[in-house]
């Protein structure tokens, strides 16, 4: 189909729940786009983070179509060789002890929220179910991942939401301090701050909510669904703050490109949640447990994880030259450009229409690209960004 027959079906058929930039893209190799039309774009933003490889990676297609060729979904009413192999992995490179398997971050931080709602019960009985929540966080688009993000903007529409959450400052320990009663049970944190802006956490705030939560027998929940799997330049974001979680959470780049989550924890927490009290009929599914044991395969490197650092702070030293920009800040491949004028969107059109794509976050341009992408690609990107925010000054 050409670009206007997709785009007017797109509207007859489908729920007008984007909004889309008029480009439709077809296929792609490492970090480069190609739309219907044949026009190339260099991806620095992966899907929202989710292309940790880029398109069709080789290994990764042969991983994919391995499995399904041999086993594409079967019943968690049965063991599986792929979740098992996943959820090792995944446990070996965070220093967790369990994994429940899932589809998405939306669905990895619902099971963060049960876990510690039913670790409470288990250990206090009703009535401490409450969950701290930062201000301009993001925890997901679900009724219940809503209530738990920190923005009075997504608290809309969609009344009444999951009762149970607190929404502390970022950074203001005496203010957190002071939303704990003895109904709370949990405190939730991202490390940086993805959807509200590419913020990163102060490590000394980290490191102080860490030991306050152990103090308070509060379980300490780490939502890494964006900023894990080596987005940061670590396995996970955690690992450079020097703090070791109760909970963390996971999805994005895990899959590759195929839906994947999943819900980590303590070996103290490991049996918490039982037979019965929570599932899903796709999570854990082989085809996407090979994909991110491929992933995993890669990323879990800790040469890859020093190009992921090298290449973000290339990107950054590059762009905060470039006109119009204010700062960069983040850490890895997670960068948020700050602009001296105008606004992000009208940024991104205009990185569009040289050939690059990125994404926004608040008033900032949000880069996630692909963790191996080459330096020619990110040169090449780069070129694109500068010409883009040239035009607009």
């Amino acid at each position: 189909m050409d670009f206007e027959t997709i785009a007017k079906k797109d509207k007859e058929y489908i729920m007008p729940t984007y909004g889309r930039f008029p480009v439709a893209l077809e296929e792609g190799h490492g970090a480069v786009a190609v739309d219907c039309a044949g026009r190339e774009y260099v991806d620095f933003g992966s899907g929202i983070g989710v292309n940790s490889l880029g398109y069709a990676e080789p290994g990764w297609a042969e991983a994919v179509a391995r499995q399904a060729a041999k086993l594409q979904h079967t019943s968690n009413l049965y063991y599986s060789e792929a979740q098992v192999k996943l959820a090792q992995r995944l446990c070996e490179l965070s220093g967790m002890s369990r994994a429940f398997l899932c589809n998405s971050g939306a669905e990895a931080n619902e099971c963060a929220i049960k876990l510690a709602r039913k670790h409470s019960f288990d250990t206090y009985g009703r009535g401490r179910g409450e969950i701290i929540t930062l201000q301009n966080s993001f925890h997901g688009r679900t009724v219940t991942t809503l209530a738990a993000t920190g923005q009075e903007v997504f608290h809309n529409y969609f009344f009444p939401f999951t009762e149970g959450f607190a929404y502390a400052p970022a950074g203001d320990m005496e203010a957190l301090r002071n939303l704990v009663s003895e109904k709370t049970c949990a405190v939730m944190i991202e490390l940086v701050q993805g959807e509200g802006g590419v913020r990163p956490l102060d490590k000394g705030y980290v490191q102080a909510l860490r030991d306050f939560c152990t103090e308070k027998n509060l379980l300490f929940i780490v939502d890494e669904v964006q900023t894990g799997v080596g987005r940061t330049g670590s396995f996970y974001a955690y690992q450079q703050y020097g703090i070791t979680p109760d909970v963390v959470t996971t999805a994005k780049g895990l899959g590759g490109g195929l839906p994947v989550g999943a819900c980590l924890c303590t070996e103290a927490l490991g049996d918490v949640m039982s037979a019965g009290t929570h599932g899903t009929t796709y999570g854990g599914n082989p085809i996407a447990c090979a994909a991110a044991s491929y992933v995993l395969e890669k990323v879990g490197q800790p040469e890859f994880l020093a190009e992921v650092r090298e290449k973000g702070a290339y990107m950054k030293a590059a762009i905060e030259k470039m006109p119009g920009v204010a700062g960069v800040r983040g850490l890895g491949m997670m960068l948020g450009v700050e602009l001296t004028k105008g606004n992000a969107p009208a940024v991104a059109k205009a990185c569009l229409e040289k050939g690059l794509i990125v994404l926004t976050a608040k008033e900032v341009i949000r880069l996630l690209p692909p963790l191996n992408i080459t330096c020619a690609e990110i040169d090449r990107g780069l070129a694109a960004m500068e010409a883009a925010l040239a035009s607009l000054q």
